[in-house]
């Protein structure tokens, strides 16, 4: 009788690992693969935040994929890791995938992180006290992630609406972390073009001046004309068409993130991020984290208009871009960020 109770026991301690084997077999089966490497450029950024919450919370292992991320300064870095190979999606600015259109290349776009940039640009008030107009940047350094990223293209768009080109100033890239903080603070730069928490903590320190921000919904419609999508989920054409399944689960995972994100304190967020997220300051963090918060997307949804607002900005100073030429039908798709937001909205 004991060792009748001992071996039903031990089957019950058991079953749950059963189950959960059973679920993960059933959530690879229709995987093309479970592998995928995933290239950021600046994770700890707000920006990426969706994805650090796949990521911490294990919503991409119980889509039975096996993710690895790979971080690197900027956007174009990013980018340029699966141009070469290295990594299979990339999670960065909607942008990208218009500006390697014009080049000849596809990407979709098939989940949204950003329903703004959540970029904003600051003088230095030590080296530009007497700042007045977008005019005087000319001939100034202004550090942005990396060269070629997002940041990189807001600096070059607000350049533009004050008459200057990309060659009118020198372009530094810094980073997104304590680099950032430490170029500006050094005298390095006299502008920023960044994100938050950066921004924000640069700010309240009152060594920057902001004069233009895409923080907010409000901001990035005033500064573009219309909605502008930001951080996504984007790969190359054909790794959306061969991995359906997979690039669904990419999606899935991302879409848990922002409903989570919509739902979560700011105390479940400081719990959730790495330690080396909140540089040091967990007041300034929050405080940063509540200056981005409404510009997070909350159903991965790319808007109507958004594509449209991208590619006349990207116009705007880009002569390479001639939008006659752009498909923009062919830079993204709804299709996966629909069936996950209808999945978790029914709670799944």
């Amino acid at each position: 009788m004991r060792r009748i109770r001992r071996q039903l026991l031990t089957a019950a301690a058991a079953l749950p690992f059963v189950i959960g084997a059973s679920r993960t077999h059933a959530q690879t089966a229709g995987l093309e693969r479970t592998k995928v490497a995933i290239a950021v450029g600046g994770k700890a950024a707000f920006y990426y935040l969706p994805l650090t919450i796949a990521e911490q919370l294990g919503y991409f292992k119980a889509e039975g994929l096996d993710v690895t991320i790979s971080d690197f300064a900027g956007g174009s870095r990013a980018l340029a890791a699966v141009v070469g190979g290295s990594a299979d999606v990339v999670s960065g600015a909607y942008e990208h995938t218009i500006n390697m259109q014009s080049k000849g290349q596809i990407f979709r776009a098939f989940v949204l992180q950003g329903r703004a940039p959540q970029i904003a640009v600051g003088v230095s008030t030590k080296s530009m006290p007497e700042y007045k107009s977008i005019a005087d940047l000319k001939g100034k350094k202004i550090g942005v992630s990396a060269p070629g990223s997002s940041t990189n293209m807001i600096a070059n768009y607000v350049l533009a609406q004050g008459g200057l080109k990309p060659s009118d100033v020198s372009i530094i890239g810094v980073g997104t972390a304590s680099g950032a903080i430490a170029a500006m603070r050094s005298g390095q730069l006299d502008a920023m073009s960044n994100t938050d928490p950066i921004m924000t903590m640069l700010t309240q320190a009152g060594e920057v001046r902001i004069i233009a921000d895409t923080r907010t919904v409000k901001g990035t419609r005033d500064l573009f004309g219309g909605s502008m999508p930001a951080g996504c989920l984007y790969a190359p054409a054909e790794f959306v068409q061969k991995n359906p399944n997979t690039t669904q689960a990419l999606a899935n995972a991302i879409v848990r993130a922002l409903k989570w994100i919509e739902k979560a304190g700011p105390s479940d967020i400081i719990k959730t991020v790495p330690e080396a997220y909140l540089l040091g300051d967990r007041a300034l963090y929050l405080a940063s984290f509540n200056s981005v918060r409404e510009a997070i997307s909350t159903d991965g949804l790319i808007p109507d208009d958004g594509p449209r607002t991208a590619l006349k900005a990207l116009a705007a100073f880009d002569p390479s871009i001639k939008p006659g030429e752009i498909d923009l039908a062919r830079t993204f798709t709804n299709e996966f960020a629909r069936r996950a937001s209808a999945k978790f909205a029914k709670g799944a």
